[in-house]
């Protein structure tokens, strides 16, 4: 049966092709052996070379974020928030790169422009839960009233900033070096009297600002985190993966590095090999790039904080303030008795006045 099949199709193939006018191909024949072959063209592809691990972190590495070109602008007002005998508060916008970064800036009603400025970098909060100026509202009214106007960055992803990548905060440090960038175009500021204080994850902020930028004349450190990322991923994960824009913290996810859906799939992939591997999280940690840093710092932390998983272990402070002593740079360290991640009452008090003096004495009288 089979064979009749067969046969019957080469006699329609047949027919049809003498009906089309085209011939039947003789598979018998010989070519012509006068006919010079022209022989074909060989394509060759040369594959893109693959991204390593290394590659694709850089551009997240302290060597890449101090090579890292800076798009910034201008400090927009958008709103004026409110006004009380100490200051006046504005809400503001500013452009970090191809993001536009809200925040806020408080203008002290006493003294006379242009003032010194500090930078004030908040600590993790619940994106759904933050409001601009969070975490560093109480310390910028104090440095008002020593003459200080203060600058609040909401970062990338928190307040009503737009929504961007920060793998080991460096986008964090981006959108402050970007503000940083964007201070004189306050009139009331003297663009080159700039401090730093940092709360929490805003410590760990600051510590990179510190070594790609060598604009800040001091730093405060206030219950930082670790500037050892290793520590901050064997206490928090390795980060989340999901959608910010939704402004939920993720169920279960403990740490600030929320990664979004639209990752390039070899750079997240890279993050997660980079969270396992010692030496690339070298690159990325602050600790290990001392010798950047030109600005003197003061550590402060509570002896009670980190008892809970929102808090931090004072031996990251301590362990800081050694690498410090070791690189020979100026750091102090300042204990607080019995306080946890925020201080209160007296301590508080102690501390802002400990760091208002540091920053008239590095930032205010600075030549």
């Amino acid at each position: 049966m089979k064979i009749k099949i067969i046969t019957a199709l080469i006699l329609i193939a047949a027919s049809l092709s003498s009906c089309s006018g085209v011939p039947t191909p003789n598979l018998t024949s010989t070519p012509d052996s006068t006919r010079t072959p022209v022989p074909s063209p060989t394509i060759t592809h040369t594959p893109s070379p693959t991204p390593t691990v290394q590659q694709w972190l850089y551009p997240y590495t302290i060597g890449g974020l101090r090579r890292h070109k800076f798009k910034s602008g201008d400090i927009r007002i958008v709103n004026q928030l409110e006004k009380t005998d100490i200051y006046t508060r504005y809400l503001i916008a500013y452009p970090s790169d191809d993001l536009t970064i809200t925040g806020i800036m408080q203008v002290p009603v006493e003294g006379r422009a242009p003032f010194p400025v500090i930078v004030m970098n908040h600590g993790y909060f619940n994106r759904a839960d933050y409001f601009p100026g969070d975490g560093s509202d109480r310390a910028a009214e104090y440095l008002n009233k020593h003459g200080y106007l203060t600058l609040s960055s909401d970062y990338r992803s928190w307040g009503s900033s737009d929504i961007g990548p920060s793998l080991f905060y460096s986008g964090l440090a981006i959108d402050v070096v970007n503000l940083m960038n964007a201070i004189p175009s306050i009139p009331q500021v003297d663009p080159n009297r700039i401090g730093m204080w940092g709360h929490s994850m805003g410590g760990g902020v600051t510590m990179k600002v510190l070594e790609i930028d060598s604009r800040v004349k001091a730093a405060v450190l206030y219950s930082t985190v670790s500037a050892d990322n290793a520590d901050l991923i064997e206490r928090w994960g390795p980060g989340c993966i999901g959608d910010i824009a939704s402004g939920e913290q993720l169920l279960g996810c403990n740490s600030s590095d929320v990664l979004p859906l639209d990752l390039p799939p070899g750079l997240l992939s890279a993050y997660m090999d980079a969270t396992t591997d010692a030496a690339l999280l070298r690159d990325v940690s602050p600790i290990f790039h001392l010798d950047l840093v030109t600005a003197p710092v003061q550590i402060n932390y509570g002896t009670a904080d980190g008892k809970t998983l929102a808090g931090t272990p004072p031996e990251w402070s301590k362990k800081l303030y050694q690498a410090f002593k070791d690189a020979g740079k100026d750091a102090k360290l300042f204990a607080y008795d019995g306080e946890f991640h925020s201080f209160n009452g007296d301590a508080w008090l102690a501390f802002m006045e400990r760091s208002a003096h540091f920053f008239d004495q590095y930032v205010k009288n600075s030549p």
